[in-house]
């Protein structure tokens, strides 16, 4: 095992959850594979580096488990099976090391806790990454997490989440873009596009401030308890929002959507008028046509014999 530990990563906390494209493409392949039909979920290793606080998480793969969904406490995770397979990764890429591992969740499980010690084995300090493979709302379909230790009556370990984001380097992209080539056509912007972009993004909006408005009214109610960080956080929200009510705030709005009407207005006019030359130059053209063509007609005299 001490041959294929991964590199001891610093035992500071950590600030930040990057996963690239591949890793969600290999997990959702591996999903529909293995997992779709039995409706279970899928387990796998996090391969990446940690920086500063900030895990990358660059590649992964699944590795054979079961659980059984009556008692939680009953699982088997095949590390004889991970310890061989990250034997040949590091062959290929000595970089990559041990980060943590995944679940397709959609949510945290009861023996979490006790999957995630397991890899303790690997790396000092796993991350936990639950990917949402079949994601019912708008928006990043990963949520990071990480053990801490907490020391109430006992000590006890417990998970504490960790901000996460979607990126790719730039030969990513293109591969990424190469992939969706058939199903969008990003070289080519429509209106239908750009407000399908628009109410998609709304919609996130939405679902968004509903998710803060639920939250808030539990704690109003006493169901959760104060958490002075997330309202500071909120607080800074509303903080960075503009101030409607400015008069030269509300002038530049009028300003830049009548500037944009007007364009819009042009436009139809121009289309009005070419469409209409179009249909003149079309009627003019036939009527020379037809004009050719009576000219041509020649007239056969009829001779009848006595």
């Amino acid at each position: 095992m001490d041959v294929i530990k991964a590199q001891q990563v610093s035992s500071r906390s950590i600030e930040k959850v990057v996963v690239h494209p591949l890793v969600l493409l290999s997990i959702v392949d591996n999903y529909n594979r293995v997992a779709r039909v039995l409706a279970k979920r899928v387990v796998g290793v996090l391969l990446g580096s940690v920086h500063r606080g900030v895990v990358d998480v660059t590649n992964s793969y699944a590795v054979p488990f079961e659980e059984d969904d009556k008692d939680p406490t009953i699982w088997f995770l095949d590390h004889n099976y991970h310890e061989a397979l990250f034997g040949m990764f590091k062959r290929i890429n000595a970089k990559e090391h041990v980060v943590g591992w995944y679940s397709t969740g959609p949510k945290l499980r009861e023996n979490d806790l006790s999957v995630h010690s397991l890899f303790t084995q690997y790396v000092p300090n796993p991350v936990l990454v639950i990917i949402d493979v079949q994601p019912k709302e708008l928006g990043i379909p990963t949520k990071a997490y990480y053990a801490i230790e907490e020391v109430k009556e006992k000590s006890q370990k417990i998970f504490v989440h960790v901000p996460s984001e979607i990126s790719a380097h730039e030969v990513e992209e293109i591969g990424v873009e190469h992939l969706l080539r058939d199903v969008t056509d990003t070289t080519i912007s429509t209106l239908a596009t750009e407000v399908t972009s628009k109410l998609t993004a709304l919609k996130g909006l939405d679902a968004r401030l509903r998710e803060i408005r639920g939250y808030l009214e539990l704690v109003i109610d006493g169901k959760l308890p104060l958490n002075h960080e997330i309202l500071y956080h909120l607080q800074d929200v509303f903080n960075l929002l503009p101030n409607l009510n400015v008069n030269e705030l509300v002038k530049a709005f009028s300003v830049k959507t009548n500037d944009s009407m007007l364009v819009i207005y042009l436009s139809s006019l121009i289309r009005s008028v070419i469409a209409l030359h179009n249909l003149i130059n079309n009627k003019m053209f036939n009527k020379e046509h037809e004009k050719v063509e009576d000219s041509q007609v020649t007239v056969i005299p009829c001779v009848v014999g006595g």
